[in-house]
């Protein structure tokens, strides 16, 4: 009777049958991977929506995860701190439905009562004009009324095409909120993603090790090293971002305030959210706040003050707040950040200055960690 060893033996060292023969040509290797590629695309593109729901929640996950952990190590038990996380993102969210719908009515008013107010740019223009004609310029008449009937023209046509809009999004179930509720598509997804964020949330670090261990051994070191540029990178520049944005909220808000132009937390609001964008904040949140002071007696002077708010807050946040708190995460100069940005929006649009300015991060992280150490780039090709 053969003995076990003898048939390892006898075993290891039979002749490779006729999948090893076929699987040692290269080109069966890359054509096999490249129909895996294929077929992972085709599965992709069915499922596309999963796909995204899950990076949502794994993304709002990631963003909570410190404060998370700061919470534990105040001895708050990880599920109750979740629970708070939740809570505030429903306050979050419903502090949103309230400011939009603020900032909606306060717009159709405005819209409503702008060609009126362009009486008040006439009187601007007159000062302006006999300012300009003791100075010696002539042939300002005729300037004048085509910026008045220009200005009455684009007030007529801005209040037809938006009041509706504005209108039917708050009236036409009684709230935004009721509006949303009605598109039941929209309800389920949001608490699909929510619910999966929060088991996220709760197993964060087992969730984490289930999809390092996906990968091949081998490759683990260099995928936990590849992750960490990526949190180092882009959660870095995002949690950044999040407090460089609530910081122009505030301070539009304040400022605003203490001018006294209408719905100032609702325009504070819209700049500190269009801030997720490096400096696109305080242009998208100066256009209603302009509009607004026309409303009010003082017009000229609100303006300017209005301006100066806006000006101030875009370079608080371009020369003390980003160097400060982007420093070690991406450390990239405005030039740089503002390049990105108009490249994203010309190949992706919004979404694409959303994710310009991450991106270029890493990519500026992998150029410090591989290709500036590497012989490549200290001994030439």
């Amino acid at each position: 009777m053969t003995s076990a060893p003898a048939l390892t033996r006898q075993h290891a060292g039979s002749p490779p049958n006729a999948f090893h023969i076929v699987w040692r040509s290269p080109w069966v290797r890359a054509a096999v991977f490249l129909l895996i590629a294929y077929l992972a695309y085709r599965l992709a593109g069915q499922i596309h929506t999963v796909i995204v729901d899950f990076l949502v929640a794994f993304l709002i996950a990631y963003l909570a995860n410190p404060l998370l952990d700061w919470l534990q190590r105040g001895r708050v038990a990880r599920g109750l701190g979740v629970f708070f996380v939740v809570l505030l993102f429903f306050g979050l969210f419903a502090l949103v439905g309230l400011l939009l719908v603020t900032v909606s009515g306060q717009l159709i008013m405005l819209f409503n009562r702008l060609p009126e107010q362009i009486g008040t740019l006439g009187e601007i223009l007159d000062r302006m004009t006999a300012w300009l004609t003791n100075l010696g310029v002539g042939g300002l008449t005729n300037a004048r009324e085509q910026i008045i009937q220009g200005a009455q023209n684009y007030a007529t046509n801005l209040g037809d095409n938006l009041v509706p809009l504005l209108r039917d999004a708050l009236t036409s179930t009684g709230t935004l909120f009721n509006s949303v509720l009605q598109i039941g598509g929209v309800v389920g997804q949001v608490a699909l993603i929510l619910l999966l964020s929060i088991y996220l949330m709760v197993d964060y670090s087992r969730v984490n090790a289930t999809l390092l261990a996906i990968f091949p051994r081998p490759w683990q070191p260099r995928v936990l090293e590849f992750s960490s540029l990526i949190g180092t990178a882009v959660g870095g520049y995002v949690r950044g971002q999040l407090l460089i944005a609530v910081f122009i909220g505030v301070f539009v808000w304040l400022g605003l305030t203490i001018i006294g132009v209408p719905s100032a937390a609702a325009i504070g609001f819209i700049a500190g959210a269009f801030n997720i964008v490096p400096y696109l904040g305080p242009i998208i949140g100066a256009t209603p706040a302009l509009l607004l002071a026309l409303t009010m007696p003082n017009v000229l002077l609100t303006m300017v003050f209005v301006v100066l708010v806006f000006v101030a807050a875009n370079q608080i946040e371009g020369n003390f707040l980003s160097p400060y708190i982007l420093s070690r995460t991406t450390d990239l100069h405005p030039v740089t950040v503002l390049v990105a940005i108009l490249v994203g929006v010309s190949l992706l649009g919004f979404v694409g200055a959303l994710l310009a300015v991450p991106l270029v991060a890493l990519g500026k992280l992998l150029l410090q960690k591989y290709y500036y150490p590497s012989r490549l780039y200290t001994e030439g090709p």
